[in-house]
């Protein structure tokens, strides 16, 4: 490793002393941190200062983050695009799974799909960019449902239950167990309970309240999709949503929420 290197990860290490819980520190607090001699950490500081990724209280002598973190952060919540975010954790699935995977919000009681990637199998299934489905009876809509308050879900519910097969739940005590085993494991599953034939798998991209933002689904072919395939399916989907709500930062959804105009549907505070 070059020097040069190594002064960049120890300059890193310095900013990264600094946290909510404390957001102030003294040079002897950021040198025995790091482990580090007292001179090394001044220079580290004073480079950091000039170029204002640190501030200098002149009365206490203490260190905040500087103002340039401030700039930087808005040029990139300008660029929050959740299908921008989601799209390779979507292709990644895709490729995993062979299966068509999309993205969707809720609006209102429907869902309405984001970004879709289609299988590559000749056999498969697809909803549209902008096609709207149920929420009741679909597993993106499931997968929202389960992580919102039962006043909420009441009141969607209370839109109507209309049956599309057999397997449709009209019952809002049969859907409330079904929305809690899917809380329990975190994703949700729906077979053939919208249209004949066709499974899926979901689980949301939660915000730092545990909010559903967005949900990410799988759907195929029942024959294909299996409720055995599905189960083995669900942990990969949560970890790509849990990979998204991490690189994306709860500053970074709420941006993403706002600029996209996307409901919360939930409030927990």
């Amino acid at each position: 490793m070059t020097e040069s290197v190594r002064a960049i990860e120890r300059a890193l290490d310095v900013l990264l002393c600094f946290s909510q819980a404390e957001p102030v520190l003294s040079l002897t607090q950021i040198a025995e941190r790091l482990d580090m001699p007292k001179s090394t950490i001044h220079r580290y500081l004073a480079t950091l200062e000039a170029a204002r990724f640190v501030r200098r209280d002149e009365a206490t002598g203490s260190y905040h983050l500087g103002y340039r973190f401030i700039e930087m952060a808005s040029l990139v919540l300008q660029e929050a695009d959740l299908e921008r975010w989601a799209q390779p954790h979507l292709e990644r699935l895709a490729a995993e799974w062979g299966e068509t995977v999309d993205l969707a919000v809720l609006d209102g009681e429907q869902v309405v799909y984001l970004q879709v990637i289609e299988s590559p199998q000749r056999v498969k299934i697809a909803a549209a960019v902008g096609q709207r489905l149920p929420a009741y009876c679909t597993a993106s809509g499931k997968a929202f449902l389960a992580y919102m308050p039962d006043d909420q879900v009441h009141q969607i519910l209370s839109q109507g239950m209309p049956r599309y097969t057999d397997n449709t739940r009209v019952s809002a005590a049969d859907l409330q167990r079904d929305l809690r085993i899917t809380r329990e494991r975190g994703f949700a599953i729906s077979e053939q309970e919208y249209e004949k034939d066709i499974n899926a798998v979901a689980a949301p991209i939660l915000d730092s309240h545990g909010c559903p933002v967005a949900v990410i689904a799988i759907a195929g072919p029942a024959y294909r999709l299996s409720h055995e395939r599905m189960l083995e399916m669900g942990p990969s989907i949560k970890r790509a949503t849990g990979a998204i709500a991490r690189e994306v930062g709860p500053l970074g959804l709420t941006a993403i929420v706002a600029k996209a105009g996307i409901s919360r549907h939930c409030h927990k505070d």
